[in-house]
């Protein structure tokens, strides 16, 4: 099905409708970040692979000197496994992750949120006690879950806890059905990076670049304001005009120099 089509299956048969014009493929760039399973394959790209080529471009970016290599699991696995191959760090599952809670980030309330995160992870301390450790995370929202885990990180034992993030500053909201908070509660829109590293507890933090995402994903790192993905989250530039809040084309500029 393209866009801007509505397929109609009935008993007569299938049927194309079309409702408004072919406009060039936008897709939601964060299927390949953190919502589609890493076993997919969307718009001919292997989301694993994706992944794990985000991971090698965060150690490019961002390397650090350390002992070991941890992903924040499930979704953070494949970027951390990049980031250890790049650098050649051991990698280890140095946390644990109880696959009967779900996602905790789009959880109602920040408490319900909260509970999620201290019932979701457990640390194991046999990876983790006396190490510099890299903690690779697929994205950070609100903070949540990062506050947690670095203190968990902490209370094992961690000598040195070095957070990497496999996309870049969420710094906007999401109006399409992700439930995402306003700006206010973004933290990478309230903090600049050394507020964040502060608030998580972090001994370092970086998060991959826009361009390093692109770079990641075998895409073109195109210089102006019509993106070949929906990526809003990071730069602002809605793929629709909205009624309270500005296309933020020159952000992306900066962006993408910032890259470069």
């Amino acid at each position: 099905m393209e866009n801007g089509e509505i397929v109609v299956i009935s008993e007569d048969g299938i049927e194309s409708l079309r409702f408004a014009d072919r406009q060039p493929m936008r897709p939601c760039i964060f299927e390949y970040i953190y919502f589609a399973r890493p076993d997919s394959v969307v718009n001919g790209k292997s989301v694993y692979s994706v992944r794990k080529n985000i991971g090698h471009e965060l150690a490019r970016e961002s390397a650090t000197a350390a002992d070991v290599v941890i992903p924040v699991p499930d979704s953070g696995v494949p970027a951390a496994l990049g980031f250890a191959q790049e650098t050649g760090l051991p990698f280890e599952m140095g946390i644990i992750r109880n696959h009967y809670v779900g996602r905790t980030f789009i959880q109602p309330t920040q408490s319900v949120r909260e509970l999620g995160v201290r019932m979701k992870h457990s640390a194991n301390r046999a990876v983790v006690e006396g190490k510099r450790i890299v903690l690779v995370d697929d994205s950070l929202v609100r903070g949540t879950t990062s506050v947690k885990i670095v203190r968990m990180m902490r209370e094992a034992g961690a000598k040195e806890v070095h957070f990497r993030i496999a996309s870049p500053p969420i710094t906007y909201p999401d109006f399409y059905g992700i439930d995402t908070p306003e700006r206010e509660k973004l933290l990478a829109a309230t903090h600049d990076l050394e507020g964040m590293r502060r608030y998580i507890g972090a001994d370092s933090l970086a998060f991959l670049s826009i361009g390093g995402l692109y770079k990641a994903m075998g895409e073109e790192v195109r210089n102006d304001a019509c993106p070949q993905y929906t990526d809003h989250c990071f730069t602002g530039d809605y793929p629709t005009g909205l009624t309270d809040l500005a296309i933020a084309g020159p952000r992306r500029l900066a962006l993408l120099a910032e890259a470069d």
